[in-house]
């Protein structure tokens, strides 16, 4: 009976998680990525706790105590807690000091990438017994995940700024780790509890089985079944873990601090968006061409002016020679008397620097949408340690494909369109 309410507890669980997912997703007020890969993960779950259920899967209760559930519950508590959630499960690519190349999961991304969430499911126990080396074979102890997030994040700057990291607990954390995660520059979330000194041996956490539960759940999936399992091991300990004396329990950070920056590169695309007829109210038109009808729908359904002036306030402003020299080419061009005068305000905002693009941008092998101007433009931002406010989306994606991230504010595109005007139709 006990095993039947465990199984029933776990399913409606799962099929909680399912729709807090998607209440995440209606917060941020987008879509978030990774959340298929979540909710790919739950709905695997479930299904597996459904053939247990039906009796197609027969398990121990241990697997049931200790299901992925746990720690897949924690990434969605996690994900709730935290504002401008960005992604979950997201994988980073680094190389370890020895140069050998890494990834890594972060179970959430938040605060518009400036802070990296592992979320933790296991037990206070289990957690401190890996880490004084009494673990199974392969685990790795959170201090040594730490490390690899530190080597990570150091190479993942989000706007000149390192990821802040957080270690959430969502079952207690012995508070030596938790000592020691502060040192190393991590916050911790959780219960920290107490540890004391014994004498004998104690019997392995049952979270430690938490590896043999997913393997289940991998072959359920790969149409296996296959339920031989070693029964728990005993150790000699020489610590035990008190998690019924919590020490302190720590929410997460009410406001992380990011150091902001304060400095704006500006590519030609925003400057053409930010002085074109089109931002400035000019946007009830049908033009002759598609694309200029098209950003004026877009504009009276959003207005693109408001953000760049949100963006750019209080913030020193430069823009590179090339971007201004072919600015001024294609305002000659095509710009009206109202467009043309706007730019000239705006330059006058600008500090206008020579080209100096970054070693690293140097390194990017031209191809149809990373063309040299961008190089001087996207460069040099990058050299200024500067933040490149862009519409041209093509090339900050071309160049991540090519492992060079900028640190980017993208926005929609405006032409000029003032000189059309005549000839465009009133809406």
């Amino acid at each position: 009976m006990a095993t039947y309410n465990t199984l029933q507890d776990r399913i409606r669980v799962a099929k909680e998680l399912l729709e807090r997912v998607d209440k995440i997703c209606s917060r941020q007020g987008r879509e978030v990525e990774g959340r298929a890969k979540l909710c790919s993960k739950l709905r695997a779950e479930l299904k597996f706790l459904q053939k247990v259920e039906a009796g197609k899967v027969v398990i121990k209760e241990s697997h049931l105590q200790s299901t992925n559930l746990t720690h897949l519950k924690a990434i969605v508590e996690s994900a709730e807690s935290l504002e401008k959630v960005v992604s979950v499960l997201h994988v980073f690519a680094y190389e370890s000091p020895d140069g050998q190349k890494q990834t890594l999961v972060v179970d959430v991304v938040a605060n518009g990438g400036h802070t990296w969430v592992k979320s933790i499911g296991r037990k206070a126990e289990a957690l401190h017994n890996i880490w004084q080396g009494r673990g199974q074979y392969g685990d790795k102890s959170v201090i040594r995940q730490a490390e690899d997030f530190l080597e990570a994040s150091q190479q993942q700057p989000v706007q000149y700024s390192n990821p802040h990291i957080i270690f959430a607990f969502y079952n207690g954390v012995s508070s030596p780790m938790a000592d020691k995660l502060k040192e190393m520059g991590i916050s911790v979330r959780g219960d920290i509890v107490a540890v004391n000194t014994i004498e004998g041996g104690e019997e392995e956490d049952e979270e430690d089985q938490e590896g043999d539960h997913e393997e289940l759940v991998e072959e359920e999936e790969d149409g296996e079944d296959d339920n031989d399992d070693d029964d728990d091991d005993t150790d000699l300990t020489h610590t035990r873990v008190d998690r019924d004396t919590i020490v302190a329990s720590l929410a997460f950070p009410t406001e992380v601090k990011v150091d902001v920056c304060n400095r704006v590169n500006l590519d030609i695309t925003t400057l053409i968006t930010y002085v074109s007829s089109l931002s400035h109210g000019n946007c009830h038109f049908t033009f002759k061409e598609v694309v200029l009808t098209e950003q004026a729908a877009q504009e009276r359904q959003e207005k693109v002016l408001p953000r760049l002036e949100e963006f750019m306030k209080g913030k020193e402003l430069f823009a590179c020679q090339s971007a201004v020299e072919d600015f001024r080419v294609i305002l000659d061009t095509l710009g009206g008397p109202g467009e043309k005068s706007r730019a000239e305000e705006l330059l006058a905002r600008l500090k206008v620097v020579p080209d100096q693009p970054s070693e690293r941008t140097q390194r990017l092998v031209m191809s149809s949408k990373v063309n040299r101007r961008s190089l001087m433009i996207f460069g040099t931002g990058d050299t200024l340690r500067a933040i490149t406010m862009t519409a041209n989306s093509g090339f900050v994606r071309a160049a991540a494909n090519q492992g060079v991230r900028f640190s980017v504010f993208i926005h929609q595109p405006r032409a000029l369109t003032e000189g059309k005007e005549w000839r465009a139709t009133p809406i």
